[in-house]
């Protein structure tokens, strides 16, 4: 195909056109690129100077009472009833379960002072619920590392950086 001198030359005008026009964007752009990072650089600033102090001095004036009076009550009253109930909890439920697999066993009930030889300690079969939970946390880790890798790694057409950002694309 074959353009005519006219033709030619109204596409190199309209290329240097572009060129140009691409160039001042590349400049605003740019402009507007400091602009922001100098926003926001003023933004910390308003934040560390204005905001910080105005939230510190509130929640020290309204809300700190409050706070440390419930940590006291908390601390003092509900943490110590807790690990009691818990404790006592605990210790029946353990006790339930030697006297459940004893009776499983067979051997009857031992009451304390009673004679005759400890029993041996049952030999446990299998893996825990928490090999299995852990095995399966292992997995999925593993599973977001490849699939992380593979996000990396894998070659997209739509992400298309230009060499040289100051340059016009060719027509």
């Amino acid at each position: 195909m074959s353009l005519s001198r006219k033709r030619k030359k109204e596409l190199r005008k309209l290329q240097t056109q572009a060129t140009s026009l691409w160039e001042t964007q590349q400049v605003l752009v740019g402009e507007a690129a400091s602009v922001a990072r100098e926003a926001g650089r003023q933004l910390g600033h308003l934040n560390r100077e204005q905001v910080k102090p105005r939230v510190t001095a509130g929640y020290e004036t309204y809300a700190a009472p409050y706070v440390e009076k419930g940590k006291r009550v908390v601390n003092g009253t509900i943490v110590p009833a807790a690990g009691a109930v818990v404790g006592s909890a605990l210790s029946v439920w353990d006790a339930a379960n030697n006297t459940r697999s004893r009776l499983a066993e067979g051997r009857g009930i031992s009451l304390p002072g009673s004679w005759g030889k400890p029993a041996p300690a049952p030999v446990k079969k299998g893996m825990g619920a928490g090999g299995v939970i852990a095995i399966i946390l292992g997995v999925a880790a593993a599973l977001g590392v490849l699939y992380a890798a593979w996000q990396t790694l894998r070659a997209d057409d739509e992400l298309w950086v230009a060499d040289d950002p100051l340059r016009a694309p060719d027509a």
